[in-house]
């Protein structure tokens, strides 16, 4: 739920609780892949594939919230894509 972060961080502290450092092979590979963290375009793609998302899965939502009692969400909480968002932390998962 991209509506609570402490969640989502506090769920990617307990992923990496049982390692103390990074694993050094991973690193270099990705570093290796990302040039240093200087092309984080595949990564950049897969952000925005996912704030896309979260926007169509808000869009329907505030439709279907029209057609319900108690009110609608159509104007709360807009989102408009990539600016509407801070990243504050990341997390890559691959095999090892």
């Amino acid at each position: 739920n991209h509506f609570n972060p402490k969640k989502i961080l506090d769920d990617m502290r307990y992923l990496s609780s049982e390692k103390s450092v990074p694993i050094e092979n991973l690193v270099q590979s990705f570093n290796i892949e990302t040039l240093e963290g200087k092309d984080m375009s595949k990564y950049s793609n897969l952000l925005n594939q996912a704030i896309d998302s979260m926007i169509s899965v808000k869009e329907e939502k505030d439709i279907d919230s029209l057609f319900t009692t108690g009110g609608t969400t159509a104007l709360e909480n807009d989102i408009n894509g990539l600016n509407d968002f801070e990243l504050i932390d990341f997390l890559v998962v691959r095999g090892e």
